[in-house]
């Protein structure tokens, strides 16, 4: 269960685990939220060879764990749970150290209302969207999309498809297909760095993304399909359903479906989505 959570409009990695119940948050991304460092990985080395005793105890109690890369991508990285956390924030001066700990204890008691009650994190995601200035039709479509998504991968899980690495494999295969760019090129047209693409998407580009992940869920389903290689094919056949519509209204509209615009704040004349 990988999450990214928001402080102070700051992306934090997160990723829940079942089996402790407890949280594990992305140590460099505290550590720049912390600092304002622009390369918190540098200060982070700095910091655990500057004070031996931070860097073992770092090293003994945060795990490698898999969470999404600026390129959307899976990979390992440092992560600590609260208590940690707690340990690192003591030898880094910040005045966001007491605000960032209030948050920490806020994350956590809404997680467990959430598994209380799911309707919850819905509740929470739309109101983090609000927050960030998503018109509520932008809202409806995003939860649309992310409802589409859950059933696709839901199904790979009960269809030989495994882990985190053969997941993003499929996603970026049918978002190639119907885009017409990877993952990465879309995150890099729209200039962004560790923010989540489809937060950034467009109303048509959410749109499509759901009709690809439609499409390949139920040609998968009407082909039975198992493991990585079938549910690749169903992945292609499914991006080029979305592709084709794509194509078809772009040649009505004369409008790029797929573009640069994105939610981040005005910098250097960037373009926002409407």
């Amino acid at each position: 269960d990988h999450e990214i959570q928001l402080f102070e409009s700051i992306h934090v990695r997160s990723h829940w685990d079942e089996a402790q119940e407890k949280w594990y948050f992305s140590v460099v991304d505290v550590v720049q939220v912390l600092t304002d460092s622009t390369n918190p990985t540098d200060y982070l080395k700095k910091l655990r060879k500057r004070d031996a005793e931070l860097g073992s105890y770092l090293g003994t109690n945060c795990p490698q764990v898999a969470m999404p890369s600026a390129s959307g991508v899976m990979r390992r990285t440092l992560a600590a749970d609260v208590p940690t956390l707690l340990r690192l924030i003591q030898s880094i001066p910040s005045p966001k150290a007491e605000p960032f700990k209030q948050w920490l204890a806020k994350v956590g008691y809404e997680r467990m209302q959430e598994i209380a009650d799911p309707a919850q994190s819905l509740d929470r995601a739309r109101e983090n969207w609000q927050k960030m200035g998503r018109s509520d039709k932008w809202i409806q479509q995003r939860m649309t999309g992310q409802e589409t998504r859950n059933k696709l991968t839901d199904y790979w899980q009960t269809h030989g498809v495994q882990g985190s690495d053969q997941f993003a494999l499929l996603t970026n295969l049918i978002h190639q297909e119907w885009a017409g760019v990877s993952v990465k090129e879309h995150k890099a047209l729209k200039t962004l760095k560790t923010q989540n693409l489809r937060d950034h998407m467009s109303e048509a580009e959410l749109i499509f993304t759901a009709l690809a992940e439609l499409s390949t869920r139920q040609i998968a389903q009407k082909e039975q399909a198992q493991g990585l290689s079938e549910n690749a094919k169903a992945g292609v056949a499914g991006g080029r359903v979305a592709r084709r519509a794509k194509e078809d209204l772009e040649q009505l509209t004369s409008q790029k479906v797929v573009t640069g615009s994105n939610f981040l704040p005005p910098v250097s004349g960037k373009k926002r989505v409407r």
